[in-house]
């Protein structure tokens, strides 16, 4: 259905980094879902207060939850697929992410709701009634929500949606929480044991921890994450391509939603005295436009001048690594050079210290200071400046 859709609705409906496509699929998607949950509410409302059935009632109005949270994600979609104004000049691309958390909540809100009726059923049992119909629609709305699942969890992946995936999360709950209650249904016709509450109750638990777990993927990215390893990668595979760049550091990346990335590092190039600096700068900007283009992110890179050649340099380079590995093998140093003068030469570089590490920076400092002064009787100091991981 969604692919049959997306061919007479999406033009250029493959161009999945398009801010426009990704909010035309984003639209359709909710559309489908708000529909095919409205069908499944009534339905199950119509069999629930017929059976009297607490737990299909329950479902009944977790799909209309569910219809409510696809109207979010329409919305979410919209908001999100504004070209950027005087006002918010990265865009709006983060209400994508606010529109995935409102669905959470939602789905919380919801599962509390049936928890309390259920608990209610438990303490107070009824008896219920089972119908071919009940069958039918139960079996058709766990094909249904599997369905769901299955288109909203492709396309989240394809155009990198937290939205469309907390979606299908849900989806696959409440086909899991559908097969529960069809499960006790069958087993309250059959032996006449009324597990209708308690079924209610499971119910519950599949919608409150698809809702919480949803809410902890939309909140990540709000608070600002770590970004995927693997585009960490690409950045530095792309950036030290260039001939002259020996590597990078300082990689910072802020995400102001899907396809709304901005990226800032310092690219390390040796040279000497002499070394034409509008040619170096040059193969910056290259490397600049060549993460745009392949990455689709605004990237800003300082150029960090090594110098090469100094042996002297390299060699006290090697003793501060192995000072670092000593202290703890996770730390690492950058931006490293030294300062000669007449009674101590100065010994400064960057360490990043991991976020996760037993030692403060404090302590990381000065365990470095005092391995740096047992140098050749004290002719050396290191001047330390802490980082911390971004990437």
């Amino acid at each position: 259905m969604i692919n049959l859709l997306s061919k007479l609705f999406i033009k250029n409906r493959t161009d999945y980094d398009d801010i426009r496509v990704r909010g035309q699929y984003g639209v359709l998607t909710g559309a489908v879902g708000i529909f095919l949950n409205l069908v499944l509410f009534g339905f199950k409302l119509a069999v629930g207060t017929l059976g009297r059935s607490v737990a299909i009632t329950a479902d009944a109005f977790n799909n209309l939850s569910d219809a409510g949270s696809s109207v979010i994600t329409m919305i979410g979609f919209r908001l999100a697929g504004q070209k950027p104004d005087t006002e918010h000049p990265f865009g709006h691309g983060r209400f994508e992410y606010i529109a995935g958390l409102l669905v959470s909540a939602a789905i919380v809100l919801m599962g509390f709701e049936l928890l309390k009726t259920s608990v209610g059923r438990i303490i107070h049992p009824e008896e219920t009634e089972f119908s071919v119909l009940t069958l039918i629609v139960l079996v058709c709305s766990i094909a249904v929500k599997l369905y769901m699942a299955l288109y909203n969890t492709r396309l989240g992946k394809k155009i990198e949606s937290p939205a469309l995936a907390a979606t299908a999360k849900d989806s696959l709950s409440d086909s899991a929480a559908t097969s529960a209650v069809l499960a006790a249904s069958l087993i309250g016709h059959f032996t006449g044991v009324r597990l209708d509450g308690w079924c209610g109750a499971l119910v519950s638990v599949f919608v409150l921890y698809s809702g919480i777990s949803s809410a902890r993927e939309t909140i990540a990215p709000l608070l600002g994450s770590r970004p995927d390893e693997e585009y960490v990668k690409n950045i530095e595979r792309l950036v030290t391509s260039f001939d002259g760049i020996e590597g990078i550091h300082d990689l910072i990346i802020h995400d102001y939603g899907p396809g709304r990335r901005i990226v800032s590092l310092h690219a390390e190039v040796p040279m000497r005295p002499g070394d034409d600096v509008f040619a170096v700068h040059d193969v910056i900007d290259n490397a600049e436009r060549k993460l745009r283009e392949e990455l689709g992110c605004d990237a800003t890179i300082h150029l960090d001048p090594v110098a090469a050649g100094d042996e002297r340099a390299a060699e006290l380079k090697a003793e501060m690594q192995a000072v670092l590995q000593s202290i703890d093998p996770s730390l690492m140093l950058h931006d490293f050079r030294i300062v000669p003068g007449p009674t101590h030469t100065n010994m400064i570089f960057d360490v990043v210290v991991p976020f996760d590490l037993p030692l403060t920076p404090d302590e990381v400092t000065e365990r470095i200071e005092k391995a740096a002064s047992c140098l050749e009787g004290g002719k050396y100091y290191a001047v330390v400046t802490v980082d911390r991981p971004f990437c």
